[in-house]
């Protein structure tokens, strides 16, 4: 299987509207789980999530300077990126 190489935007672009998987839709809720308080406080999670608004999350994550939100910030997106 081939790379894909795809920009983060060119996957938020493709996202809208796109509910997310059953994989990346738990990664989102983990997320605001474990670092809402502390990433992602100015988010209001969603119940059924789209891939464009886990993405989100996982750039919000990726900002933090907490190895452990860039590695779920990771996966976030790899999942997103299998979804599409």
């Amino acid at each position: 299987m081939g790379m894909d190489h795809r920009t983060f935007e060119q996957l938020k672009e493709l996202g809208p509207g796109r509910i997310a998987s059953d994989n990346v839709a738990s990664l989102y809720h983990l997320a605001f789980q474990e670092f809402g308080h502390q990433a992602l406080w100015s988010r209001q999670p969603s119940a059924h999530p789209t891939i464009a608004q886990a993405l989100i999350v996982s750039d919000c994550l990726r900002r933090e300077v907490n190895q452990i939100t860039r590695s779920l910030a990771a996966q976030i997106k790899e999942a997103c990126r299998a979804a599409l």
